[in-house]
């Protein structure tokens, strides 16, 4: 390995991967710290690792970042979701702040304080960030070296408590600050109640995956209600009893026709009609007698994937969009954002950049997925000519530095592919027929870039790390225990008295801030309740971008 360093890695890679997914009870030590404390022994071996590999995954990882929360990072700037902004931006103030004040306490350095601040907050890419900026500042090579090796040892000793205090603090303290236990949770319910029923309720649109969409073949009978009547009329009727069916195809004389909303249906004739399966199944007498007739029932259904970016849809709920008339047929089956999946309730409402999944026949489906935005195709092509040219340029942007009384201040390149990453997430939320990232490319560039990058951390910062962590001690555990607390304590407190957000929004605002999405489940099982993923997306967002760039703050205010 001293000869070929590139098996240390991948041998680090492996072994953090394997751990990482070991679980006692609930806990786990999680991916990135598994990472970094194996390549930390295997760095005892006092491998030398040169060459730009360890920016090149660092700069990709950023890039993806920005790219997946563009989208919701600017829909932050709207009325709808500057409140949610502002207090993430606040809040984030305090997670840079009590930080910086607890490394001043303890007479931290610049590489001490960046440490902390990683892994208090969990937000790993610090250490990228603040070694960057470490290293474009006037000072030894020796210093510089001693400082930027300190920085996995901050971010090992506060990381435990940062993850896993983190989800205790929101979720059990967080509710009694919030009035109780029992009071949140009968808060939550009444959200879910003023938003409308979810998971299938009465309203247009809405479904949950554990009530498949089925179809099924009908013969109408004299007695049913569908006989002499329209096609517009049955469905209006079904719908006005909370049935949402359609009629898909007939079979009249014989013969197979689509129906058009002025069809007129007759006794004898056979219907298709496709709809959630509880209204099918269990009441199918008001259209007639269920009969077989696999060539009517031929026709072809779809689950697709949607990106929003019709600016008509925009901040429209789900009762709104199932209403439209390209809706016909067609049921929500999820929505994402931020990579987070949000409640399907009727009062839940879509943003440009969302992806919404759809399903029903083929070509209602395809009819509004046009009418939607863009079709998420599966494909295994990236577009690197975009991936490329927007690393480079943000690198450009990153590289400027400007001197104020003798101090550079600088994104560094690492800060710039994160801006460019948001801009050109955004710009492809615009213009989705260019920049594609597929799931698992995207999934690569951020797992495999951030850890590749962890590995080379430790296996580098191995020789200094036991030495780092007797000159710290215990002590900066507790330091981090606090820094961690005392920023989501005030959180909660301004979410309640400042921003008077709904218990459920406050928690999962305090939970995107600081982008713990384990926090958001922990928080997710305690209330019994969905609803706090409503306050993270956009939280999160900005969580994720002012977290990363407070690793060239904190060291800029150490200095």
């Amino acid at each position: 390995m001293h000869q070929y360093p590139e098996m240390a890695i991948f041998l680090t890679i492996s072994l953090g991967f394997f751990i990482g997914k070991l679980k006692v009870g609930s806990f786990s030590l999680g991916t990135v710290t598994s990472v970094l404390l194996v390549g930390v022994i295997i760095g005892q071996l006092d491998i030398k690792i040169e060459g730009p590999v360890k920016p090149v995954f660092f700069l990709m990882f950023l890039f993806a970042v920005g790219y997946s929360v563009g989208p919701q990072f600017f829909r932050g700037l709207k009325k709808e979701g500057l409140p949610q902004m502002i207090f993430a931006a606040v809040m984030l103030i305090f997670c840079l702040l009590v930080p910086y004040a607890c490394a001043k306490f303890m007479h931290y350095d610049m590489g001490q304080a960046a440490g902390l601040l990683a892994g208090s907050q969990t937000i790993s890419a610090v250490i990228g960030v603040a070694g960057d900026t470490i290293n474009n500042l006037d000072m030894d090579a020796a210093t510089k070296q001693k400082m930027i090796n300190f920085l996995p040892v901050g971010y090992a000793v506060t990381y435990l408590f940062g993850t896993a205090g983190s989800a205790w603090i929101l979720a059990s303290i967080g509710p009694r600050l919030l009035g109780g236990l029992e009071k949140v949770k009968q808060q939550c319910k009444e959200l879910e109640a003023s938003m409308g029923n979810s998971f299938g309720g009465n309203e247009p649109g809405i479904f949950s995956a554990n009530r498949p969409v089925v179809f099924r073949v009908y013969k109408i009978r004299n007695d049913s209600y569908a006989n002499n009547k329209t096609v517009q009329q049955l469905e209006d009727y079904l719908k006005s009893v909370d049935k949402r069916i359609f009629v898909e195809r007939i079979r009249q004389n014989n013969k197979i026709i689509f129906p058009q909303p002025n069809t007129q249906l007759h006794e004898g004739d056979t219907i298709a009609v496709g709809g959630q399966k509880a209204y099918i199944v269990d009441e199918n007498n008001w259209i007639g007698t269920e009969v077989q007739d696999e060539e009517l029932q031929s026709f072809s259904t779809e689950v697709l994937k949607v990106m929003i970016i019709k600016k008509e849809l925009d901040n429209m709920t789900l009762v709104q969009l199932g209403s439209q008339p390209f809706a016909h047929g067609v049921y929500v089956r999820s929505l994402n954002s931020s990579g987070v999946d949000v409640p399907l309730m009727e009062q839940t409402k879509i943003s440009i950049g969302d992806t919404i999944e759809i399903v029903g026949t083929k070509d209602e489906v395809d009819k509004a997925a046009k009418a939607i935005g863009y079709a998420d195709v599966p494909t295994n092509q990236t577009d690197m000519i975009f991936v490329g040219l927007g690393i480079f340029l943000g690198c450009v942007v990153g590289s400027l530095t400007l001197h104020i009384s003798g101090v550079p201040l600088s994104l560094s390149t690492s800060g710039g592919a994160l801006i460019a990453g948001l801009f050109f997430g955004w710009l492809r939320s615009k213009h989705p027929t260019f920049g594609r990232i597929p799931e698992p490319a995207l999934w690569v560039m951020n797992n495999v870039g951030l850890n590749m990058f962890i590995a080379i951390v430790g296996i580098t910062a191995g020789p200094g790390f036991v030495q780092g962590f007797k000159e710290v001690g215990w002590s900066l555990f507790i330091i981090g225990a606090i820094a961690t607390s005392v920023p989501l304590l005030i959180g909660l407190l301004i979410g309640k008295y400042i921003f008077k957000f709904h218990p459920a929004i406050n928690l999962g605002c305090n939970a995107g801030a600081r982008t713990t999405t384990a926090a958001l489940g922990a928080i997710q099982d305690a209330v019994e309740s969905k609803t706090p993923a409503l306050g993270y997306t956009v939280t999160y967002a900005v969580g994720n971008t002012l977290l990363i760039i407070w690793g060239v703050v904190i060291v800029l205010l150490m200095k």
